[in-house]
């Protein structure tokens, strides 16, 4: 009976905590109220039907042309438009742009103008030629002058 009293004795308080931890969860149980009843969810509901749906994916990429085409006019000059549009189809023929017809222009005044006085030139180195031919007979003008006269003449003679 000893060894009772002595553990009762070393553990004098435990009985107290013990009843203490008992009220305590006596005390919070009480006042709180029950939770509440769950309700019933809402559902929504549709008919399915067949259909057909197209599937599509849009994805980042790029493109590169199987075939370049490159536009470059067959003249020299200052471009003063543009007559197609860049992406669009051509045909053979079309004429895709419109060049700066000055210095064309100018070029065709220059030939008409030398054409002018090659013909003026003419009747001049025609005689000329005629009269040297009747002198070289006569050994008056030297070959070289009648050669010159009669060179001078055949380059005049086509116009």
């Amino acid at each position: 009976m000893q060894s009772n009293n002595i553990g009762y004795k070393r553990r004098p308080y435990r009985n107290i905590i013990f009843a203490l931890i008992g009220i305590f969860m006596l005390v919070s149980c009480e006042g709180k109220e029950q939770p509440p009843q769950p309700t019933v969810p809402e559902v929504a509901t549709i008919t399915v039907e067949p259909q057909e749906v197209v599937l599509s994916t849009e994805l980042p990429g790029r493109t590169t042309p199987f075939r370049v085409a490159e536009i470059r006019p067959q003249v020299n000059g200052i471009i003063e438009k543009r007559l197609f549009t860049e992406g669009s189809d051509v045909k053979a023929g079309q004429t895709l742009y419109k060049i700066d017809s000055a210095p064309f222009q100018a070029a065709v005044n220059n030939t008409k103008a030398s054409l002018n006085k090659a013909k003026a030139l003419l009747p001049t180195a025609n005689s000329r030629a005629e009269r040297y031919k009747a002198l070289l007979v006569n050994k008056a003008v030297s070959r070289q002058d009648y050669d010159d006269a009669f060179a001078t003449l055949e380059q005049l003679e086509p116009i």
